[in-house]
């Protein structure tokens, strides 16, 4: 004799997005149990601090006013990172450099990960001929190398962060819809997304209570890595002479400026690249932690 299932798991084969996934604070908590999450938080939260020190003016020097009497002094107590050639504290510098890279960073990454989602996942969900035409143009985007796809477009636009900004949101646009796209084509030939329409769900509902959750995950994951490479794009950028214009600090500039003295003065280049390394190195280990943690498989509670 069979027994009929009850309306609850009637429900729940309909309706369910697979197993849910963990809260805030689960994620919070396997994030900072792993090693790599651990340490990406402690390095990035210390460099973000910093570039907030630099956005809100809160530096024992002024970043631009120029001091000939203290020029190209090397590290000490009053300025722990040395001075430059025009006797500008190194140290105010790169806290604003730090503020300057996370604010292009920010943004192209938070403009690259809203577009291509949205696209992704549109193209994911209908299929078809849009499906194939989102494929072809992501495909040109890739046969470009990104520094050459970014020199382009700031060829086109002109130099300054505003243009640095759209230009590596457009070089790292296709990475996002290429994650956003893969778990939309797995979950809109899922049994419970197959029970939705049958049910008389529209797109939209489907999409927001089955496919956005399933690529929120991989999307976040690919937004934390996508900042380290936007901070190296922009300091490549701005070492070029292409991104942040003087007499704005930026960190690309600093090292630019810094390979002059570098056999006299060191420090004015090794500071700066510090910095970046640092900011890059703290960034790859918190999205390697929050990948760990988004991780389903490694969900053993």
């Amino acid at each position: 004799m069979t027994v009929p299932p009850a309306p609850a798991a009637v429900g729940a084969a309909l309706d369910p997005a697979g197993p849910p996934p963990p809260g805030r604070r689960g994620v919070a908590r396997r994030l900072w149990a792993d090693r790599n999450g651990r340490i990406g938080m402690v390095v990035t939260g210390v460099i973000v601090l910093g570039g907030l020190a630099g956005l809100f003016g809160l530096l024992p020097y002024d970043t631009v006013a120029q001091d000939v009497a203290v020029r190209l002094k090397p590290p000490s107590m009053s300025h722990p990172f040395g001075t430059d050639q025009f006797g500008r504290d190194v140290f105010s510098r790169a806290l604003s450099g730090i503020f300057a890279s996370l604010r292009v960073a920010v943004v192209s990454v938070a403009a690259a990960a809203a577009a291509g989602t949205l696209v992704g996942v549109v193209s994911g969900y209908a299929g078809g001929w849009a499906d194939a035409v989102v494929g072809r143009l992501t495909d040109v985007l890739f046969a470009f190398p990104a520094i050459l796809l970014a020199l382009t477009v700031i060829s086109a636009l002109g130099r300054g962060w505003p243009e640095t900004t759209l230009a590596i949101a457009i070089v790292y646009l296709p990475i996002f819809i290429r994650t956003a796209r893969g778990p939309t084509l797995t979950v809109r030939n899922a049994e419970y997304v197959k029970a939705g329409r049958v049910l008389g769900f529209g797109p939209l509902r489907l999409v927001g209570r089955h496919v956005l959750p399933n690529v929120a995950a991989p999307i976040l994951v690919q937004t934390t890595l996508a900042m380290s490479w936007a901070v190296l794009t922009e300091s490549t950028l701005s070492f070029l002479g292409l991104g942040t214009q003087p007499p704005q600090s930026s960190l690309g500039l600093m090292v630019a400026d810094g390979r002059t003295f570098l056999t006299t003065e060191p420090w004015m280049l090794v500071a700066p690249a510090a910095v970046i390394v640092v900011l890059v190195i703290g960034l790859n280990l918190l999205g390697d932690g929050l990948r760990a943690a988004l991780d389903p498989a490694e969900d053993r509670s």
